[in-house]
């Protein structure tokens, strides 16, 4: 059997219970003279008709032969007997033997945002051929496109960057998920930085993550990297640069932390053919002289350490016994692509009645926020607390940690070796450039003729703003049901998590050029709740997190609160669900409420039907704006978004609207007795909407719940609108 075979029969096995075939089918075949034994294979058994392999195990369980498939060979698992496979670079990246490690550690404070003062400068060079270079890797462009990997990478004797005597920083990048390309020392205490582009592209400069050593500590660096591409950047919006010294990590025990002054983003002069480069430049005081020390754009965390964490997993003899690791594919450079099945094991039919829930992240490898709010979710589902428990015994979780392992280990920011981003080809057919992508939709669709799936999200992170939320669907264009429905999982986490999720940054649409995402063809298969979770790579702007930055343990917790809403959203009571959907409702009738006083020519029927039900639907091509507003909103509502109220305020709260309801009912009834009566007396077709104007006229004069000036004033303003509508007939 061919390797590629192989991988398609094991790639998506999961635990033992859903790999029994039906028995019936199979004992057909077996002869019922064979003598009972412990374990017979299918090969052994002398019926002809019966498949001769060696995959098929019989077990004598209760009186009778039961057939299984045999459990995946350690090549399409984890072995328990060594480490995990080495990780595989294209064949010409220079790697360095050092092994480079961090420890975890969380600030015993918030880390506060940078406040620019108005006087951060900005550094601009001109090219000179009498620059002194530090630091050049010059390895990445030696091949055109990917052409074959090795363990280790290139294995010639490296070319060490220059080695001065003087107080010159040395600077290093050639380790997993390392991105410097060039230095250049433009002053005694001054550099000038170039990141690499991701491999075999020209573009995608955001992720950094370098070495320094031959520090000084008392003095005063400035670093500017010159080649960024993106016009907006969190830098300008308070973000810091990450530091890490190895002195401070062994002395004091402290890990990464945000560091910098004078820090400015700004657009330079080092654009060509038209493209505009941009700059960040920060200033820094090392805290110790001779130091190893390290900067860069977000938390790492590389394949390496993804490797380490299962392994970890599979050697925990409790985890492992609801957690079953295999290998979903390999990448192009055959580096391993895995997949977790989680769920608590059964020998019976009940098994098969779970739903899925299917989580996936590193699609982008510069996002490696994505790969600590997986840690999060990973450490809770496979904890021993009761609420983790319930969730392994209600649903089977699928979850692939790391869809793009090659673009992590050479340290690209979007990229995987084929130069492409693979969450823009979830539509490809072509396997072998985009294998983990491939694998994982075909894996998918399997697992819906199975079960059901619920939910599907892609964590990502997010370079442009702070929080975390979700991108979703838009449903307008199949029915109101689905289109508020699919936005209850996201109201839910932001009521769960207030001070880092931010319902009012989610947006509900599919641009054309995302529908090769994985959030949209996941959705176009028929999952209804398909996300796509961002995480900012600043802080937060809502509640006590106001003005600070997000640490990993931050980002870990999400997937405490990620759990937390699922058991919410699938609880039997359906008092919290039926509560968020009141609220959405709420906000839809607010927002077309606003949308009738900005556009004073709408008629007089589509403002009625506006008002008077909650089940008009945002056109598509408006529902982004149109969902911005409707989330600003919800911020009005603050007794609701701080927590879900007990059961004994939601019954008087859903009493009183209901009451209301039926006020407003029965005075729209009158008014349409008095319609109707005018119509039978009279020989006349009267084309205006069929709602008598005392009807509309006491709609607009009823006090709503809650109502303030401003509300008012905009009752007065919509008479004055229908008055002007109605003179025109």
């Amino acid at each position: 059997m061919s390797e590629d075979s192989e991988k398609e029969d094991y790639s998506d096995r999961t635990i033992s219970d859903e790999d029994e075939s039906d028995e019936d089918t199979f004992m057909k075949f077996v002869n019922e003279d064979i003598h009972q034994c412990a374990l017979l294979t299918a090969d052994s058994i002398s019926d002809p008709f019966f498949p001769g392999t060696t995959q098929i195990l019989l077990e004598y369980q209760l009186g009778r032969w039961v057939p299984r498939l045999r459990e995946p060979r350690d090549l399409y698992g984890v072995s328990s007997s060594g480490p995990l496979s080495p990780t595989r670079w294209p064949y010409h990246c220079e790697v360095i033997d050092e092994k480079i490690e961090h420890i975890d550690w969380t600030p015993l404070n918030p880390e506060p945002m940078y406040i620019p003062t108005g006087l951060e400068m900005e550094p601009l060079y001109a090219n000179s051929k009498e620059e002194t270079v530090v630091y050049l890797a010059e390895d990445a462009y030696k091949e055109p496109c990917f052409v074959y990997s090795r363990v280790g990478g290139n294995r010639t004797p490296l070319k060490q960057p220059v080695d001065n005597c003087d107080d010159t920083l040395m600077f290093e990048a050639r380790f997993e998920s390392g991105n410097l390309q060039k230095v250049v020392k433009v002053a005694e205490y001054e550099y000038q930085l170039t990141v690499r582009p991701d491999l075999f592209t020209n573009k995608h400069t955001q992720w950094y993550y370098f070495q320094v050593t031959n520090t000084q500590a008392g003095i005063v660096y400035r670093f500017t990297i010159i080649n960024f591409t993106k016009p907006a950047s969190l830098y300008n919006r308070g973000m810091r640069p990450l530091f890490y010294s190895e002195k401070e990590a062994s002395a004091h025990n402290i890990g990464w932390q945000r560091i910098g002054d004078q820090i400015k983003y700004y657009r330079n002069n080092q654009g060509q053919d038209r493209h505009h480069h941009f700059s960040l430049t920060w200033t820094f005081q090392f805290p110790h002289s001779k130091d190893t020390c390290y900067f860069a754009h977000c938390y790492p965390y590389t394949y390496t350490n993804l490797q380490e964490y299962l392994s970890g997993i599979n050697n925990d003899p409790v985890r492992s016994k609801f957690c079953k690791i295999r290998v979903l594919c390999h990448t192009i450079a055959r580096n391993m692509v895995y997949i977790l099945t989680i769920t608590t094991p059964l020998k019976n039919s009940e098994s098969r009645k779970r739903k899925a829930v299917i989580l996936t992240a590193r699609v982008h490898p510069g996002e490696t926020n994505s790969s600590w709010i997986m840690k999060g979710f990973l450490d809770y589902i496979l904890g021993n607390s009761s609420d983790a428990k319930l969730l392994r015994d209600t649903f089977v979780f699928k979850v692939v940690p790391m869809l793009n392992p090659d673009g992590v280990i050479v340290g690209n920011y979007r990229c995987s070796l084929a130069g492409r981003d693979l969450n823009r080809n979830y539509t490809s057919l072509l396997k072998e450039s985009f294998p983990s992508v491939w694998y994982t939709r075909n894996m998918i669709r399997r697992l819906m003729e199975k079960r059901e799936v619920i939910l599907y999200c892609d964590l990502h992170g997010h370079s442009k703003k702070e929080n975390i939320f979700m991108y979703g669907c838009d449903g307008s264009d199949r029915c109101k049901a689905l289109y508020l429905q699919q936005r209850i999982f996201p109201l839910m986490l932001s009521k769960n998590c207030p001070d880092k999720f931010s319902f009012s940054s989610c947006k509900f649409n599919i641009q054309k050029s995302k529908e090769g995402t994985g959030r949209v063809v996941m959705w176009k298969m028929g999952i209804r709740n398909s996300f796509t979770m961002e995480a900012t790579f600043c802080g937060s702007t809502l509640g006590n997190k106001r003005g600070t930055h997000f640490n990993t343990k931050d980002l870990e917790s999400m997937g405490y609160h990620f759990c937390d809403s699922l058991l919410d959203y699938c609880d039997p009571d359906r008092t919290k669900y039926y509560q968020c959907l009141r609220e959405l409702e709420e906000m839809e009738k607010h927002i077309n409420l606003e949308k009738v006083i900005d556009d004073s020519d709408t008629s007089l029927k589509e403002i009625t039907l506006d008002l008077e039900t909650s089940s008009h639907a945002s056109d598509s091509s408006e529902s982004n704006d149109s969902q911005t507003d409707l989330l600003k909103l919800n911020s009005q509502i603050k007794t609701k978004k701080i927590q879900l109220k007990t059961k004994k305020e939601r019954n008087s709260t859903i009493a009183r609207h209901q009451n209301i309801r039926e006020e407003e009912q029965e005075v729209c009834d009158k008014g349409h007795l008095v319609q109707r009566h005018k119509e039978s007396v009279s020989d006349v077709t009267d084309t205006r909407p069929s709602i008598s104007d005392d009807c509309i006229f006491d709609y607009f004069r009823r006090q709503l719940p809650n109502q303030d000036t401003r509300f008012t004033l905009m009752q007065s303003k919509i008479t004055h609108v229908l008055l002007k509508i109605i003179l025109k007939y």
